[in-house]
């Protein structure tokens, strides 16, 4: 139960550092763009946006901090001029995901707490008493 709360909590930390990242690399080379919100799917939102260059970029892991998007939408976004397939809506950073990701963390460690709480404290009370043995007679 410890190793599942602290795996869950390794990848919650895992993934504040990689947002960190992906917004210094995009505030590092950082172009700007309306993009057009193609898609809304629960892992990932799909937009196209074109660079100065006259090139169309879809990044395929779709934009960074999506929420509240609808397809259809323009929506201004920043980019990585180094790798335009690492985009975010423009303004949003990774303090977006401390919320979430601090909630599934007090979350996972409550239910962790209890279930061990639970596993350690159910039995308590049901368990048989042993009656001490009488010292056996011999016949000597």
């Amino acid at each position: 139960m410890l190793g599942v709360a602290t795996l869950i909590t390794v990848l919650c930390v895992g993934l504040l550092f990689a947002a960190i990242r992906n917004d210094q690399a995009i505030s590092g080379n950082l172009g700007n763009a309306t993009a057009h919100v193609d898609s809304v799917s629960w892992d990932r939102t799909i937009i196209h946006f074109e660079t100065p260059d006259g090139i169309v970029h879809i990044p395929a892991n779709g934009v960074l901090y999506p929420g509240g998007l609808t397809a259809g939408d323009l929506v201004r976004i920043e980019y990585d001029t180094a790798n335009p397939e690492l985009a975010r809506v423009a303004g949003r950073t990774a303090t977006l995901t401390l919320l979430p990701l601090s909630s599934t963390t007090l979350i996972t460690w409550g239910v962790a707490v209890a279930l061990l709480w639970w596993i350690r404290y159910r039995g308590r009370g049901t368990t048989p008493e042993v009656e001490p043995r009488a010292p056996a007679l011999s016949g000597n």
